[in-house]
């Protein structure tokens, strides 16, 4: 799935995401040498979808403090076959994977699909 239509198939999670960036924003913002209407304009701005599309595409690891927070715990487990090393997840030390990804960033984004549909249900 592509990480836009993860934002519109769970909408409840989008919202706890977001949420969450806006907060990491805001402490960066935390400056007494920021004028307080750059502060006041970030805050009414929020985190567009476009933002969070890029993390999730560029790296989905990002994520996982979000996830975490929410007691989501993305675990990637790499499996050494022959020469080179192919790569799975487990989500809560429960749902495990069972499609093999030939790299780290394939089963990262795999899981964090996993973890929003799990987010999203417990919201």
């Amino acid at each position: 799935m592509k990480a836009s239509e993860l934002l519109e198939t769970y909408p409840k999670a989008t919202a706890v995401i977001k949420q969450w960036y806006l907060e990491k924003i805001l402490e960066s913002l935390n400056n007494d040498s920021l004028p307080e209407d750059f502060k006041e304009h970030v805050r009414n701005e929020g985190v567009d979808d476009d933002k969070i599309v890029a993390v999730i595409e560029a790296g989905p690891r990002a994520l996982f403090d979000v996830f975490d927070e929410n007691h989501i715990y993305i675990q990637i487990n790499v499996l050494p076959e022959d020469s080179s090393a192919t790569f799975t997840h487990i989500i809560n030390n429960s749902f495990v994977s069972l499609i093999v990804y030939n790299n780290r960033k394939g089963a990262e984004r795999a899981a964090i699909e996993q973890a929003f549909e799990i987010l999203n249900n417990k919201l």
